[in-house]
C-alpha cells in the first residue's frame, strides 16, 4: 500500500520559510491527487493545498500567495513551499494520497512559527 511520509517541519520565526516534503512509497501512477492539510490544537483538520495528477493546483485562501505545492513524479515526492510564515500557520501538517476508492494519510510533521 502506498504510504505518504512527511518531513521538513520545524521551528521558524514569523516571516521565515520552510519546505515540506511528502515521499510516497511505491509508484504515484495510481494516485489521482495529493493534498497538504494542517491541524492546529483544538481545531479541525483543514485543506492547505492540493495538486491533481495533471498538475492542477488549488489553495486555501490562507495559503494563496504564500504557499506553493508541487510534485516530482520521478522522486515520488510532493512539496509544500511555505513562505512569509505567520504564527497562525502553526500546526501539524499532513500529506495525503487520493486513490479511486480510498485515501491514505501520513503521520504528519509539526510546523511551529514563533512571533
Amino acid at each position: 500500500q502506498v504510504q505518504p511520509v512527511e518531513s521538513g517541519g520545524g521551528l521558524v520565526q514569523a516571516g521565515g520559510s520552510l519546505r515540506l516534503s511528502c515521499v510516497v512509497s511505491g509508484s504515484m501512477f495510481s494516485i489521482n491527487g495529493m493534498g497538504w492539510y494542517r491541524q492546529a490544537p483544538g481545531k479541525q483538520r483543514e485543506l492547505v493545498a492540493h495538486i491533481t495528477r495533471g498538475g492542477h493546483t488549488n489553495y486555501a485562501d490562507s495559503a494563496k500567495g504564500r504557499f506553493t505545492i508541487s510534485r516530482d513524479n520521478a522522486k515520488n515526492t510532493v512539496y509544500l513551499q511555505m513562505s512569509s510564515l505567520k504564527p497562525g500557520d502553526t500546526a501539524v501538517y499532513y500529506c495525503n494520497a487520493e486513490f479511486q476508492y480510498s485515501v491514505t494519510w501520513g503521520q504528519g510533521t509539526q510546523v511551529t512559527v514563533s512571533s
